[in-house]
């Protein structure tokens, strides 16, 4: 199973605290370009750890496989409160 980018871009909140537990150097201003495009995570990776594309992939790689079950839950409380905006 490949990981949807899409998905990770629409759930940036929860992704970008294990974009930064993975990969410490990258600061405030890289994980906020990031925002869920691959092409930037590698990018940062490269430029902040001086790697190349070959171990980039690699390493982006190995994060999906850990990453790729992920569900967003929906509490009770948020569909509640969807409820009562269309009422």
């Amino acid at each position: 199973m490949v990981m949807d980018w899409v998905s990770v871009a629409n759930d940036w909140d929860y992704y970008r605290a294990k974009v930064k537990a993975r990969w410490g150097k990258l600061g405030p201003e890289h994980i906020d370009v990031i925002a869920g495009d691959r092409a930037q995570l590698a990018a940062a990776i490269r430029d902040v750890y001086g790697i190349g594309s070959a171990d980039v992939e690699n390493q982006i790689q190995y994060f999906e496989a850990r990453n790729q079950d992920y569900r967003p839950e929906t509490s009770s409380c948020s569909r509640w409160r969807s409820f009562q905006i269309r009422r």
